[in-house]
Parts: structure tokens; sequence; C-alpha cells
């Protein structure tokens, strides 16, 4: 079976009535081709439906001009939209992203990485991570790498993120303020944003006079694992009045489970998430919760690639955006 022909440079050339170096040159963007001529060429370049040849181009220039990108979860709208923001400062720059996920194993994460670095992408940003940081530093040493919601205190790989446990702080003010004392946190352990959600939520009940309140659960950053946490919670000796979630997707597991044992929100509990997707203001559900600055975050993931890559800097940079907090119809005073 013969394979259709697929137009080359040559036939561009030829369609155009002009070099081949001078196509090469319309392809480069070169600002040395008059308008005329840049004309011709692509316009022929249309008619023929061509392509130029990625692969052989990033030969020539020893870059791939593709930054890869691992989500550790397709199904939580917080890496899409940070997601958003990494394609918003790849595109404005002149590069592509090209994503892949870890569906929140170390292992898949590790092949997703390994496959991206096959491709020979410019860069590696690793999003919300949750392999070890030892990999991820062995990957930096031949590729600019930079995490995004991870705290990385790393020599080698760059990181951006949130103030994890000023987010947290800035909850548990709220709940304190509406009269609480009883507040539990479910944490997700050493997941990527989770000791700092932790630390800021128990730093903050120290503060407040509450250290003999503080109750940490163990749960997950999903809907289920807040959920189960949920389960835990209602079979402990003492309910709390309000609940710390460590995302919004676990926080709406713990509405649900909420709802199933017949406890209102906020009369009877009030619940807090982290990271304001966009299921958080859906219907009923309206969650007081963090603002997480998600575009900022992937455009500053892009900035220090592009640093590395096109100024040659040598030295690791560690940046940390401020959250905001955002009250939803979720939180209220305790009625006990």
């Amino acid at each position: 079976m013969n394979r259709p022909k697929h137009p080359t440079i040559n036939d561009v050339a030829k369609r155009a009535g002009v070099s081949k170096s001078l196509v090469s040159l319309v392809m480069r963007d070169s600002p040395t081709v008059s308008d005329g001529r840049r004309a011709a060429v692509l316009d022929a370049a249309r008619e023929l439906n061509y392509r130029p040849n990625a692969a052989a181009r990033s030969l020539v220039r020893q870059r791939s001009g593709v930054f890869g990108v691992v989500l550790s979860d397709l199904h939580n709208p917080f890496f899409a939209d940070v997601a958003d923001g990494i394609e918003e400062g790849a595109v404005a720059s002149g590069y592509r992203a090209l994503l892949s996920s870890g569906f929140l194993d170390a292992d898949r994460e590790r092949m997703a990485v390994d496959t991206l670095l096959q491709l020979r992408v410019d860069g590696l940003i690793l999003l919300g991570n949750v392999g070890p940081l030892e990999l991820f530093e062995d990957v930096a040493q031949s590729v600019p790498t930079v995490t995004i919601s991870r705290e990385t205190p790393s020599s080698l790989v760059d990181s951006v993120r949130d103030d994890d446990q000023l987010g947290a702080a800035m909850l548990v003010d709220h709940l304190v303020g509406l009269g609480h004392r009883r507040i539990v946190h479910i944490s997700p352990g050493d997941a990527a944003g989770g000791p700092g959600r932790r630390a800021g939520y128990e730093t903050r009940m120290r503060h407040h006079g509450l250290a003999d309140h503080i109750v940490v659960v163990d749960g997950a950053f999903t809907s289920e694992g807040g959920g189960s946490a949920m389960q835990t919670i209602l079979a402990s000796a003492e309910m709390p009045t309000a609940i710390v979630a460590p995302n919004d997707f676990a926080a709406i597991g713990v509405l649900e489970v909420a709802d199933l044992a017949g406890i209102a929100v906020p009369g009877g509990l009030s619940v807090t998430g982290y990271d304001n997707i966009s299921m958080a203001r859906m219907g009923r559900i309206d969650l007081t919760t963090i603002a997480q600055p998600t575009l900022e975050l992937g455009k500053k993931a892009v900035r220090l690639l592009r640093e590395k890559i096109e100024e040659a800097r040598t030295e690791t940079r560690h940046i940390v955006l401020p959250p905001s907090l955002v009250i939803g119809t979720t939180t209220g005073p305790p009625v006990d």
C-alpha cells in the first residue's frame, strides 16, 4: 500500500518560485525576507498543506520548543486551571506545552517523565507531583525542572507554589472568628501541599490558645478521601463544630457524608475547602475556601524554565505566592 506523499520544502520552493534556503528563512520567521516573498512562500505552503518537520528543526536548533508537563491528577479542576496558566505562558513566549498525567501514582509519574524526556522537551514542569524529590533532582541535571504546588527544598529543582501554611491559617482565623473551638483538620499526609496546610492549621490553633483542641484525621485530596475521613470523625467520641478539609474535592466528600448523616451545614457543622475550584461554586455547595493564584502559578513556572533555557540562570529559585480567602455559605457560627 502506497502512503500519501507529504509535501517537502522543495515542493514549496518550486510552487513559490524561490530557493529552498529562502523557504527555510520564512519558516524560521527571519526578518531578512521581504514581505512579498514571505507572502508567496506562505501561500504556497498553505496550498500544498505543508508543515515544517519539527523533529528535524529541533535537531538544527538544539531545542524542541516544547515544555513537558506532568499533572498528578487529570480529574482535579485545580490542575486544569494551573495548566491554563502554563499554556498561556508557553504560547506567549513561543513554546508549546505537552501534557501527561501521573494518575496520583509515583510509578506512573516516573513513566510519564521518561516519555517526555525521550521526546526531548526543553524543560519539565511537575504539577502536584507525588514521586520522590530525588527522582526530579536527577532529571533536573539534564533538563530544567520546576515543581508546582510542592515545597521543594532543593538546590537543583526550581519551585513555585501557593503559601499553603498561610492559607490554612486564614481558614482557622475565619472559623475562630465565628466562634468555633473544636476544629478538626483532615490531612493528606505528605502529598503536595499537605504538610504546609497541616502546619498552618496547627500553628494557628496554638496561636488562638486551642492547642488542646487540635485533632488531625487522615484523609486524601479526593472526595472519597474526604468522605472516609468524615466517617472517622462521625465515629469519634466528640463531634467537632468545624472541619478544615485539605482541598475542595475532600470538602465535597465531607459534605456528602454529612448530608447522609442528617447534619446541616453550616447549622450543625461548618466545612472549609482549599483551591476554589469551579465545583466549589456550583449549586448548593458554595464552599468557604482558599483561592490559589492558579494562572500565575503556571505562568511563573514557565518563566522559571525560560530563565534557565534562555538566560542561563544557574541558581535555584523558589517562589511562594499569597492565597486569598473566599467566604461561602458552608461556614457560620457554631450552634453550641
